[in-house]
């Protein structure tokens, strides 16, 4: 780590404006909220059910619990802080919550891969689905993709702990990553901005071309498949690329640019930090028969 006579960052927030502060809390702390309940039932509603043990819900377990933890990343200290009048991070924490943004985003990146896997298997190779996804497979494919994001977010706190700060400490966002800590570092950043690039950036470009790659062999494969088969599998699959769009977009734009902040920034991050966990179970549940069928044989048992 460097040597800093920074100990402390100023998270500016969203914004500044009192009034506006009231009204982030509120709507936050819903999304918030809600984001958790959803996500912790498409977990529960898995984990419990016996006709939703298919590799693909138990990946889904695994992105709504990542999305749960990933909201968790930001939103606590967004909502806690409109409420604060000086908001301030210490160097450990700043660090901390650096990791695990990263930590969980490339969690939530590889498990989407992995989802993608399994609906090429299933719809592309249907007599060997059971032999290539048992379940010891998808725990070592699990498990390959939390070593995954961890490589990914230890290759940026590293990056992150050899910036110098020497003031100001004002972070312009409301959590903290490496772009916007890259603006206050008193050194030049220029070997630090593409290597930040070449890791977020190509993950996150990388990631997407791979699964725009694997659903497009999908729908080719599906030329041959049944009317039913075929719209159910297009079900299915069109659910997976929504929130792949909705996902890797905001990062794509986020993470490969040049060293340059827009005003749109922090709103951008906003929907694929805070927006898109809570969109994600959404997604899944209101296509997904099963997923609410279980659902509701669940909560009935309870009731």
């Amino acid at each position: 780590m460097m040597n800093n006579t920074v100990t402390e960052f100023i998270l500016f927030g969203l914004t500044q404006d009192a009034k506006k502060q009231k009204v982030i809390f509120g709507v936050f702390l819903i999304l918030y909220l809600l984001t958790l309940l959803w996500n912790l039932l498409v977990v529960v509603t898995i984990k419990t059910s016996v006709t939703l043990g298919s590799p693909m819900y138990f990946f889904l377990s695994y992105l709504s619990f990542a999305d749960a933890c990933f909201s968790t990343t930001t939103a606590p200290r967004l909502i806690v802080d409109t409420l604060s009048q000086k908001k301030t991070i210490s160097y450990n924490e700043c660090m901390t919550q650096l990791f695990a943004v990263h930590f969980f985003g490339g969690t939530e990146i590889f498990v989407l891969i992995l989802m993608s896997f399994d609906r090429y298997v299933a719809i592309c190779k249907p007599l060997q689905y059971n032999t290539i996804m048992s379940q010891r497979v998808c725990n070592m494919l699990v498990i390959l993709a939390w070593v995954g994001s961890c490589i990914h977010s230890s290759a940026q706190i590293f990056l992150a702990l050899q910036l110098p700060f020497c003031g100001p400490n004002v972070i312009d966002h409301y959590f903290c990553d490496v772009q916007p800590l890259m603006q206050l570092a008193c050194m030049d950043i220029y070997v630090i901005n593409l290597l930040v690039a070449s890791n977020s950036g190509t993950v996150s470009t990388v990631s997407f071309i791979i699964l725009l790659i694997s659903y497009g062999v999908i729908l080719y494969s599906l030329r041959n498949h049944s009317a039913e088969g075929r719209r159910k599998a297009l079900s299915t699959c069109t659910t997976h690329f929504i929130v792949i769009v909705l996902f890797f977009g905001p990062c794509i734009f986020i993470y490969t640019r040049p060293q340059t902040t827009f005003p749109v920034d922090k709103m951008v991050s906003v929907f694929y930090t805070i927006g898109t966990p809570l969109l994600n179970p959404l997604i899944y549940t209101l296509r997904n028969a099963e997923v609410k069928n279980a659902m509701r044989k669940l909560w009935c048992s309870k009731i």
